[in-house]
């Protein structure tokens, strides 16, 4: 979707995103118009994220910041009881409301306190359970994600969420859910239908 208008660019039933074959089968037609995107604004899907480099060198990736900080709250629970998880789950609620290069600067450091403080000494724990490795899947996701997060920071056209395109799908989900009768073998002509018509 460009980000601009909120239009479809493209749009295909089917496609797996752990796939680099379909995605690849995704993108080339894209790619081949002519496309030349400055940038792409993705949630985390680590072969999307490597396929979208792989095909268009020196493109920025920007971090959704709305799946970033929903998953992140996820793992870190509601209601922490360890310390370590409180913490990171305040650094995780202040993840969408940066809008300035302070506030910027002034989350990587308290992120930076929190890890010597605590992130350190998690990896190196023996410790087991779903608790204690969701905190450390949080700690790994957002330390991978640092670096793409903030492109938006340099670049006002850069959108700092996917939430366009996930108001999109939204859209096509109830759409189609009035037609769930449709046979398997109808339903990319029904999506195909749907992304010509329903374009915005």
């Amino acid at each position: 979707m460009d980000a601009q208008t909120n239009t479809l660019i493209n749009g295909k039933f089917g496609i797996r995103e752990n796939s680099e074959p379909q995605l690849r089968l995704f993108f080339q037609p894209i790619k081949n118009s002519g496309f030349n995107p400055k940038s792409f604004t993705l949630d985390g899907n680590p072969q999307v994220i490597r396929t979208v480099r792989n095909m268009w060198t020196g493109v920025i990736v920007q971090r959704c910041l709305v799946h970033i900080q929903r998953q992140g709250l996820m793992w870190c629970r509601r209601f922490p009881k360890r310390t370590d998880a409180k913490r990171l789950r305040e650094l995780f609620k202040r993840v969408t409301y940066i809008e300035t290069y302070k506030e910027r600067d002034k989350f990587i450091s308290d992120l930076e306190t929190w890890e010597q403080r605590y992130g350190c000494h998690l990896v190196s724990k023996p410790e087991r359970g779903k608790v204690f490795s969701d905190i450390k899947r949080a700690r790994s996701m957002l330390i991978k994600a640092l670096p793409d997060m903030f492109h938006y920071l340099d670049d006002s056209n850069i959108p700092k969420t996917t939430n366009g395109l996930e108001g999109y799908f939204s859209r096509l989900k109830h759409n189609y859910r009035n037609h769930r009768g449709l046979k398997p073998e109808k339903r990319a002509n029904y999506f195909k239908w749907f992304f010509v018509l329903k374009s915005k």
